[in-house]
């Protein structure tokens, strides 16, 4: 309501311009309101004084602040908190420059573009570098600081000492896939039933380690039932892994038994081949210089989640005769088998099956056999 009571209190400029454009003359308007004051008309130029007689809109004092924000009025000076236009200024601020005045223009006003450079000689705009971003204050200088670290896998390294880091993370790895373990397995361990020709036969090893490295003891044989045993072997093997499904194995083989003993050099392979096949292969080098080599695979077809069915293949073969041990040169001894066993714990499982084996050389022989046994691991 005081808004308009100031508006109507005005008087009313009928040419008035809109903000930011230049006024018309008020001079010939202000000689008329001068004649229609003096009650008459006069054909003749108005007077000086009256042709100097402001008009309502340049006197400073007629002029309310409201309507000067407006910009319906303006004063012939700026007044305090305005610039030269007329505007207002935000306190702590300087006026803003024009561009058609030749004033320097200050480094802080040209930076966020309150002010343009003069025009340049040659018609164009002279450009003003301490305007543009980042070059206010010139070029700046090269730093020489050392660049920061590299990121590790573990942050806790930028924040604790590297011999506290080091044994946590060995902790870490044991806690984590690095522990020991140890199983001891008897794949086989059965009674075969021949005609009047009944054996026994074990297979079975046992190991210690982690991941990587492991101890494996191995060990197999067979004999008559009844007495003592025929042919037996002990190995000692170191084993590392050399892929997720393979460990290359080196060590000792030792035989036992009533044949001839003989202590070999152990070279060896053991893994998981596609197909979920089981493979063993090792050569052997004896004392007396006699080279021998094994191959053995398997496989285990689950037909139930406790009845599993397990071909078997084993392949024994020599590089030269070996009479003291019954052994020809190449293949000297063959077996295939298929068992069957029932799972009543992981651990312990009993199994019936079918066995054929075939011995070349001096102790030729062989056949088939019923196979009934117990696969055990613990």
């Amino acid at each position: 309501m005081i808004l308009l009571a100031l508006l109507l209190a005005q008087p009313q400029h009928h040419d008035m311009a809109m903000p930011g454009m230049t006024m018309p003359m008020a001079k010939p308007k202000a000689a008329q309101a001068a004649k229609r004051k003096a009650g008459k008309w006069q054909t003749s130029r108005p007077t000086a004084k009256a042709r100097s007689a402001p008009s309502p809109s340049d006197q400073s004092g007629a002029c309310s602040p409201e309507h000067a924000a407006m910009g319906h009025c303006r004063a012939e000076r700026p007044s305090q908190g305005q610039d030269a236009m007329g505007h207002d200024v935000m306190p702590g601020m300087a006026s803003m420059p024009q561009a058609s005045t030749a004033q320097a223009c200050p480094p802080e006003h040209a930076a966020m573009g309150h002010c343009q450079p003069a025009a340049a000689a040659d018609g164009g705009m002279a450009m003003d570098h301490a305007a543009m971003s980042g070059m206010a204050n010139g070029p700046q200088p090269v730093g020489d600081a050392p660049p920061p670290l590299p990121p590790s896998d573990r942050a806790a390294d930028r924040f604790y000492d590297p011999a506290a880091m080091a044994v946590a993370d060995r902790r870490m790895r044991m806690e984590h896939g690095g522990m020991r373990f140890s199983q001891i397995l008897f794949n086989l361990a059965e009674v075969q039933i021949r005609d009047g020709r009944d054996s026994y036969r074990w297979d079975g090893e046992g190991w210690f380690g982690g991941d990587i490295d492991r101890l494996v003891i191995k060990s197999e044989g067979e004999g008559r039932l009844g007495a003592r045993i025929g042919a037996a072997e002990v190995q000692a093997l170191y084993a590392r892994a050399i892929d997720p499904y393979w460990n290359l194995q080196a060590g000792l083989r030792q035989d036992v038994g009533a044949g001839a003993r003989r202590t070999y050099a152990v070279l060896g392979i053991e893994g998981l081949a596609p197909y979920w096949f089981d493979v063993e292969g090792a050569l052997f080098l004896s004392d007396k210089g006699e080279v021998l080599a094994r191959a053995e695979a398997w496989i285990d077809q689950r037909i139930t989640q406790r009845a599993i069915l397990q071909p078997r293949v084993e392949m024994n073969l020599a590089a030269q005769d070996v009479p003291e041990q019954g052994i020809a040169s190449g293949v000297s001894n063959l077996e295939l088998g298929v068992r069957l066993r029932y799972e009543i714990a992981r651990e312990f499982a009993p199994y019936v099956g079918v066995s054929w084996e075939r011995r070349y050389g001096p102790a030729s022989g062989g056949g088939a056999a019923l196979a009934l046994g117990i696969r055990t691991w613990f």
